[in-house]
């Protein structure tokens, strides 16, 4: 009970706390998934929404669809959240975590931890670098994937 009212207090501080500005997002990604029996490529989209929290951090939310490319896999859907800060003039260094669904019948769901680097190549254009680790479980080995994409800022 302490914990969830922890959590509770925490949870309204944030959405108290008055944002200076709202990013909506989607990207396109790139990559390449590997484990110790073997490698493939992968590509995402990401749909997010940021909302600044100062002028230096921000915190956001995000839906993916993530694809194996690799005969009898599904697309991987996903939630997750995010944390970042502005570090550079148009560049973001963000950490991230997301639920994400099975990509076969017999394949577990898998939580992704993540941190990524933005930069801004125009005003609604950012380029991207991912590095994602999947905790898996179910015996089956965690999994690594590294992406580069472009975004679109609106």
């Amino acid at each position: 009970m302490r914990n969830l009212l922890m959590l509770l207090t925490a949870a309204s501080a944030l959405i108290a706390t008055p944002a200076v500005a709202d990013e909506t997002y989607v990207d396109a990604t790139g990559g390449v998934i590997w484990n110790r029996e073997g490698s493939n490529a992968v590509a995402a989209f990401t749909l997010g929404h940021d909302v600044e929290l100062n002028d230096r951090f921000f915190v956001g939310v995000e839906g993916i669809a993530e694809k194996v490319l690799e005969k009898d896999t599904r697309v991987v859907w996903g939630i997750g959240g995010r944390v970042g800060a502005y570090v550079l003039p148009g560049s973001k260094l963000i950490a991230g975590v997301n639920w994400q669904s099975k990509d076969c019948r017999e394949c577990a769901s898998a939580v992704g931890l993540s941190t990524s680097w933005e930069q801004d190549l125009s005003e609604k254009i950012y380029g991207k670098v991912e590095y994602k680790h999947l905790l898996i479980g179910n015996g089956e080995r965690d999994s690594d994937v590294v992406a580069v994409g472009l975004g679109f800022k609106f």
